[in-house]
């Protein structure tokens, strides 16, 4: 099994620790997608497995994923990006890197940002990964999250500041 990169409070890697092994002291690194349609009104979530042992049957942005020993952030989103959601060669955009601490964990995320045209990408979702998908209309979204903060991943309000939304 893939070791995650632990990293101190200036994103400075320190070590390396199984997922089992992870506390809440331990700080990592995650990459995640925002994908939007080409016109920019709506955005692609995907929903976590049911059998995921962190936030099962949440929604969130399109990909993610934890960095592991020898990947950076941009290798990550690139493999995410194609396991989770079936896609590749997207034009992808560097967005901000956010320092998040939701309570039981602590990680930097790097945002990326890609814009497709829905009506012509075909999503194929990892099933083992990936319980669900939908395109929603960023209103949709932001309503959605402010009224049902239970059915997403619990960093989701602060995932649509990088949106521009929030």
């Amino acid at each position: 099994m893939n070791k995650v990169i632990t990293v101190d409070e200036k994103d400075k890697p320190i070590g390396l620790k199984s997922y089992s092994d992870l506390q809440y002291e331990d700080i990592y690194r995650v990459s995640a997608l925002w994908l939007t349609d080409i016109n920019g009104s709506s955005c692609l979530l995907t929903q976590r497995k049911w059998t995921k042992r962190n936030d099962p049957g949440k929604w969130m942005a399109a990909a993610s994923g934890t960095i592991e020993e020898g990947e950076t952030y941009d290798d990550n989103i690139v493999h995410e990006i194609e396991e989770e959601i079936g896609l590749t060669g997207l034009d992808l955009a560097k967005g901000p890197k956010e320092f998040i601490d939701e309570g039981k964990h602590r990680f930097f995320v790097q945002w990326y940002f890609a814009n497709v045209d829905k009506d012509k990408v075909k999503i194929k979702i990892q099933e083992d990964e990936v319980e669900n998908f939908k395109w929603i209309t960023i209103a949709e979204l932001t309503m959605m999250v402010n009224n049902h903060t239970e059915d997403f991943v619990p960093t989701m309000a602060e995932s649509l500041h990088p949106l521009g939304v929030l």
